[in-house]
């Protein structure tokens, strides 16, 4: 999904989704979301993941969802120790 801020076009998209999680790219860069952290992907609409924004330069946000993450969270997800619990 390509989405304009500031006259600049941004990068973003879900890329595959599989059995384990969701691989994401995000400027360029790819990320793997498995369900294990990330559960509240797991058992979701396909196009309700597949429809992710890029908010601010570093957060995504998946609106169906009421999901937000910070790039920075998957980039060093050590720094982020708490996990959700929520299974939907």
């Amino acid at each position: 999904m390509k989405l304009l801020k500031n006259g600049k076009d941004t990068l973003v998209s879900v890329e595959n989704i599989t059995g384990f999680g969701i691989w994401l790219l995000v400027k360029g860069k790819e990320y793997f979301m498995n369900y294990e952290t990330y559960p509240y992907f797991k058992d979701e609409n396909v196009n309700h993941i597949t429809n992710v924004k890029l908010l601010h330069e570093s957060h995504l946000y998946w609106p169906e969802l009421d999901v937000d993450l910070e790039i920075d969270n998957l980039e060093n997800p050590e720094k982020y120790p708490l996990r959700s619990k929520v299974a939907r």
